[in-house]
């Protein structure tokens, strides 16, 4: 059986998404700076359909997670920005069009039930209404021995921690100043962290951390 993990990109001062997210900046104010150093990878372009890219040390950390998740969990706000009624979601059908860039079965939680939706490229979203721990279950049964990735957002991830559900966390630490915005690290409780590795490059730091349980 795989390890369940979260990798997520955060400022210097805490921050995941910037402020005032809406959906034509989903990442708030600002926060798109804290993906610049991925999508310029070709471990990134490649799964979006993207040629060229670059290598080295970046794209190798980035290629380790992507090339062992046999599933994906994610929260309704990162699937699609909205809540409530899938009637009154503008985007109902997802950021990524027609061929999103997961290749694997991705679980969305969400309190509002609808079919499963079948993509292109091996990508499936399944809506599971009944909790994480039902999200888990599935995943696990999905992805066989590989790995399990927490996509986002913050409150999701936080649910895993809380729940002693996850074992690794990354955080590509970018050095932007935000000033404001969504936070991961806060409503954890008495989770300690034990880091396992630091990789550093000029556009950002990777640091994996065991969540002791």
């Amino acid at each position: 059986m795989g390890k369940v993990f979260a990798d997520i990109s955060m400022s210097l001062d805490g921050f995941i998404a910037g402020p005032k997210p809406t959906l034509k900046e989903p990442l708030g104010r600002g926060g798109e700076q804290l993906h610049e150093w991925i999508v310029r990878l070709a471990a990134w372009r490649k799964p979006h359909g993207k040629p060229g890219g670059e290598t080295g040390p970046d794209g190798n950390v980035m290629e380790e997670s992507v090339s062992n998740t046999g599933a994906v969990i994610m929260g309704r706000r990162m699937f699609s920005g909205g809540e409530g009624s899938w009637e009154n979601d503008p985007k109902a059908d997802g950021w990524w069009g027609d061929n999103p860039p997961f290749h694997v079965p991705v679980f969305v939680l969400t309190k509002h039930a609808r079919e499963k939706v079948n993509k292109k490229g091996g990508t499936s979203f399944t809506f599971v209404t009944d909790g994480i721990e039902s999200a888990l279950s599935q995943a696990k049964a999905a992805a066989g021995n590989k790995d399990i990735s927490i996509a986002g957002g913050a409150n999701t991830i936080q649910q895993f921690i809380r729940a002693n559900l996850l074992d690794e966390l990354q955080i590509h630490m970018v050095p932007v100043l935000l000033e404001g915005g969504t936070r991961l690290l806060e409503n954890l409780g008495d989770t300690k962290l034990e880091k396992i590795r630091v990789i550093d490059s000029p556009l950002v730091t990777h640091l994996k951390f065991r969540i002791k349980k």
